[in-house]
């Protein structure tokens, strides 16, 4: 009649740890999914390793020897790491492809400074199996906080129309579900799970403070464009293994994707102004800025060039941030070379000794 907790470890911290595992093996036994297992950046070097990881990359290959080996790299949200299947190559090389999902075993160890895993077993994994917040990162904020957040501000809109186009598509269903999902981009900013919501409401809280710092700017119109600028992109992106592009990604962009969406609601809503459609269709072609940026249209409306820089500012900001947290373990002040940035990046940020001075006395109570 032992309890779970004595059943289980007689130390407190195993003990929770215990319950915890235990609690998800009884979610994942009633959902049918398997147990994720290890995550990379918990793999230690000459250890044994299984887990579910998804297929980054994936090539056949050939020794010397004239044997036939895989040459494989793994991610799940914590990271990648380069894999190698020795033995049975060609069999499991028929069993599975990039951007699936495989439960495998094998053993870690370190080959020219980066740590690998030589997998001894592997299988591929269904859909159902898996939980996709496993293995591809996301926001760090919850979706659902954030998108109550953007619905408070679309509640703060006052024209009619405007109004309603943003009712349109929140309150459809399928939309709104790819939306909390879809990433910003497949590189430089926003790039996770949840960005594209992210960095929208991101971008309308830009909005609302230049409307509110400069006079003569239609404030709704602003925030609209800010909100829908780039929902093209929940359908230019795959985001259901590592991020890509569609096809229709590939052959239309966002920006058209976006424009046609638009289109379409604004079809559902009698009597919308014909020249305030126009608008938010500029707004949405103009929002790269530039030609070279792939903009159709450069901004001819002070809420389309506004949108442009705060869109920019933002992205930039996340991606510099994003890019410095990853380059966080070197002990260097400066960066790895940004290929997008085109510079190297200075990460300390100065913390003035007064500022310093003051919060320990805040905290001594003498503030």
């Amino acid at each position: 009649n032992l309890s779970l907790t004595q059943r289980l470890g007689k130390s407190g911290r195993f003990a929770k740890v215990s319950h915890q595992y235990f609690k998800k093996l009884l979610i994942a036994f009633w959902e049918k999914k398997q147990v994720k297992g290890v995550f990379i950046s918990e793999i230690n070097k000459n250890s044994r390793v299984e887990g579910i990881f998804l297929v980054k990359e994936k090539h056949m290959g050939v020794t010397k020897n004239g044997a036939s080996y895989l040459s494989l790299k793994l991610m799940d949200r914590t990271g990648d790491m380069n894999a190698r299947v020795w033995d049975n190559a060609e069999k499991y090389d028929r069993e599975f492809e990039r951007n699936d999902f495989i439960m495998a075993s094998g053993r870690s160890s370190i080959y020219q400074g980066v740590m690998q895993l030589t997998i001894a077993e592997l299988r591929k994994c269904g859909e159902q199996e898996i939980e996709l917040g496993d293995f591809l990162p996301a926001a760090p904020l919850s979706v659902k906080d954030m998108f109550k957040e953007l619905k408070l501000i679309v509640g703060s809109i006052r024209d009619k129309y405007l109004k309603e186009l943003l009712k349109l598509f929140f309150e459809d269903e399928e939309f709104v579900r790819l939306f909390m999902m879809a990433p910003a981009a497949k590189a430089l900013h926003h790039v996770y799970l949840g960005g594209l919501l992210e960095h929208s409401l991101s971008v309308a809280r830009l909005a609302q403070m230049v409307s509110e710092n400069y006079d003569n700017i239609n404030r709704d119109l602003l925030i609209t464009g800010a909100i829908l600028h780039d929902i093209g992109k929940v359908h230019e992106l795959f985001y259901g293994g590592v991020f890509d592009y569609t096809d229709n990604g590939r052959l239309l962009g966002h920006i058209t994707i976006g424009v046609e969406m638009v289109e379409k609601k604004i079809k559902a809503i009698a009597g919308f102004p014909p020249e305030l459609e126009v608008l938010i269709k500029h707004m949405i072609l103009s929002h790269h800025g530039e030609y070279i940026y792939g903009s159709p249209k450069r901004p001819k409306t002070l809420e389309a060039l506004i949108l442009y820089y705060i869109d920019d500012l933002d992205a930039k900001i996340n991606g510099f941030q994003h890019f410095i947290a990853k380059d966080k373990k070197t002990q260097s002040n400066w960066s790895g070379y940004h290929k997008l940035f085109d510079r190297y990046l200075f990460k300390p940020t100065y913390i003035s000794n007064e500022m310093f001075a003051n919060s320990e006395g805040q905290e001594n109570g003498k503030g």
